[in-house]
């Protein structure tokens, strides 16, 4: 029997005129798009759609429109499969707000308007302190923690057991992608990325991101959503205040996000959102795992037909 997870695409994945096919073909997607730009207060849908990149890339219009496409995907599932249970939700940093979104435990609105904020007060945090990021494959934590403790980067994403992503001051990234070559990574690439996210130059972002939570209404989620600082699921609205916080500056711990959720039974999951980079993980973390995802009406059509065979299988 397939147990099924929600998971959802993090900021990298976006590019120039996602979701416009799902919001030409249903209204309920069309609509997500058309009340963002009200919240909003101007053409998000138009920088999905039509770009330029170099407008869809920056953190305060990426955030947020990888979670109106993310959520237009989730509903345009709903809309195809009625009321399909899932056992649990994650998503991968700005992700996992979808998620919570996904679960209920808030609007549309309002992690619109998070979105937008948090991506607004990282994008600044990055102009304050110029900082990068590196992504170290095939090499083992011991080692990984060596060049931190060597050239005072830290550790920002566990994806898998193959792949870490360290965070710093520019100068730190690039030695820490020269140590890693030294001591054995199969491949260490610098990625082009505005700044340090998920480590200590991220504070500012983090305690002004605080604030807005503050006023926002957050209810106890109607599915576990696991959470990226963790592992584990949010324990309460107050726990989701303090996690969602601490997931700015702190490391994101996707293996531990699907080993919870493999630990419940899961063997199946479907990624709502721009690109396949959390299927690509989950495979590394999961190998037996069935794999979906949903981008548009293609791959949504393919996912609606291969969770109807699943299910027919379990029956």
């Amino acid at each position: 029997m397939h147990r099924k997870a929600l998971v959802f695409s993090g900021q990298g994945a976006q590019f120039v005129g996602m979701g416009k096919d799902l919001a030409d073909r249903y209204d309920v997607c069309r609509e997500l798009f058309c009340r963002a730009d009200e919240v909003l207060g101007y053409g998000i849908s138009r920088i999905c759609f039509e770009g330029p990149d170099s407008e869809l890339t920056k953190s305060n219009h990426c955030q947020p429109a990888i979670f109106i496409v993310s959520a237009a995907c989730y509903a345009a599932l709903r809309a195809e499969t009625g009321d399909i249970a899932f056992e649990g939700l994650a998503g991968l940093s700005l992700g996992e707000w979808t998620a919570l979104y996904a679960a209920g435990a808030l609007t549309f609105d309002d992690a619109l308007r998070v979105l937008e904020a948090r991506g607004r007060f990282m994008q600044e945090a990055c102009d304050e302190r110029e900082g990068g990021m590196v992504s170290v494959i095939g090499l083992p934590m011991d080692k990984i923690q060596e060049i931190c403790d060597s050239c005072g980067t830290e550790i920002a994403n566990l994806n898998s057991d193959a792949q870490t992503v360290l965070s710093g001051e520019k100068s730190a990234v690039t030695e820490a992608a020269r140590l890693a070559q030294e001591k054995g990574a199969k491949r260490a690439i610098v990625l082009n990325v505005a700044g340090a996210f998920h480590s200590s130059l991220m504070a500012s972002a983090a305690r002004r991101l605080e604030t807005i939570l503050d006023g926002i209404e957050i209810l106890p989620p109607r599915v576990p959503v696991v959470a990226n600082v963790t592992g584990e699921p949010h324990k309460d609205v107050d726990s989701i205040r303090r996690n969602m916080v601490r997931q700015v500056t702190e490391s994101v711990r996707w293996v531990s996000c699907v080993e919870w959720l493999k630990s419940k039974g899961v063997n199946a999951y479907v990624e709502c959102g721009p690109g396949k980079v959390l299927t690509g993980l989950i495979k590394r973390i999961d190998a037996a795992a069935s794999l979906h995802n949903i981008q548009d009406s293609t791959t949504l059509s393919k996912t609606v037909q291969a969770l109807g065979a699943d299910d027919s299988e379990a029956g």
